[in-house]
């Protein structure tokens, strides 16, 4: 009784949630800002409500938060630039340090046992994370004519690790979790050694990179607060598992919130070559998709594991990049295309997944 009641109250706010979207479209397309703006914003609220009211919406809940993060630092930026003087920009670097302690303590020493039990899926993973995207983000920003630093950022997002929003999707998409899981860690690992060696050698003609500052940042950003969560865990031992479920909640606010702030940051740049960079940063991603997936079937994995391959390969970890370009000073230009990325990611995550869903895979496949 109580699903059927929510599935109707679903249907209601999502169709009113449409007809807001489309009023609110016309009403910024002639320039009636001050009442289009929050009507936007309200009805991405409700979409949120409705789907989360839907059985089979649900999983679009966090990809909508993403969404409307952005879109609430586009429309109403000033608030997240700075406060009484202070720019908040400065809370990035705290707040990712807040997901990866949360992320390393999710974690146990376990979730790298993928190494000896699937060792063939986790090394072509790894060498599809460490080439498709880098040189598929050197290509685009050769090819995309963008200004020098925003440029750079694009080929940051390649050179990061996979993300763990790639975990969340692998789950949804019937993929192999634990493969993606241990890609994840292992990408996340490397990532003091491996982001800046591909970003000096192939961004280094857009951006000076210092090379021990960037490890020293990754190192302070990623595998401390990683380290830390893991030793907590360890410590704990399953005895704090209220904090174990409220920190994927907590971290899905805080990515929300980094979104925002990054995205404030660099908001006129953005406007400026917005669709552009949009269309861009879709390709680098769905390139992403398609070949972590057929490199994968190239190997002969099975469709699992290339499933797997293709979302840890084109889901980034826009995150950590944005921090990057937060330390080096550049986060209204580098930063873009990572802030860009992470929201993009998870609608293309999303919707790949719903798909894969509908698909059992089939391990001779």
């Amino acid at each position: 009784m109580q699903a059927s009641l929510n599935n109707r109250i679903s249907k209601l706010l999502l169709i009113l949630a449409s007809c807001g979207l489309a009023g609110s479209a016309y009403l910024l397309s002639t320039g009636s800002l001050d009442i289009g703006k929050p009507i936007l914003l309200l009805s991405l609220a409700i979409t949120g409500l409705g789907a989360y009211l839907h059985p089979s919406l649900r999983g679009y809940l966090y990809t909508l938060m993403i969404l409307a993060s952005a879109m609430l630092a586009l429309l109403y930026p000033q608030p997240f630039v700075s406060y009484q003087g202070y720019p908040l920009s400065q809370l990035i670097i705290p707040l990712l340090q807040f997901v990866m302690f949360g992320m390393g303590s999710s974690m146990t020493v376990s979730d790298f046992s993928g190494i000896v039990n699937n060792p063939k899926g986790v090394f072509i993973g790894i060498g599809c994370q460490l080439t498709i995207m880098p040189f598929t983000g050197v290509l685009i920003a050769l090819w995309s004519g963008l200004p020098t630093e925003i440029a750079a950022g694009i080929i940051l997002v390649g050179c990061s690790p996979s993300g763990v929003a790639s975990n969340v999707i692998s789950y949804l998409a019937k993929a192999n979790l634990a493969l993606s899981i241990t890609i994840t860690a292992i990408s996340t690992l490397l990532a003091p050694l491996t982001t800046p060696l591909l970003m000096r050698w192939l961004a280094g003609s857009y951006i000076e990179i210092d090379l021990l500052e960037m490890m020293w940042t990754i190192l302070k950003l990623v595998i401390f607060p990683i380290a830390a969560g893991l030793l907590f865990n360890s410590l704990l031992q399953n005895r704090a598992k209220w904090l174990q479920r409220l920190m994927p909640t907590a971290s899905t606010v805080v990515i929300a919130i980094v979104i925002i702030l990054i995205t404030a940051s660099g908001r006129d740049n953005l406007l400026d070559i917005g669709v552009l960079l949009l269309a861009i940063v879709l390709v680098h991603n769905l390139l992403g998709y398609n070949l972590g997936y057929w490199a994968a079937k190239l190997f002969g994995l099975d469709e699992r594991d290339c499933r797997t391959i293709a979302l840890e390969v084109g889901m980034q970890n826009g995150g950590m990049a944005g921090g990057l370009a937060k330390e080096m000073g550049k986060l209204a230009t580098v930063g873009l295309a990572p802030a860009v990325f992470s929201v993009l990611q998870n609608i293309t995550g999303s919707i790949l997944a719903s798909v894969w869903q509908k698909k059992q895979p089939n391990a001779k496949d």
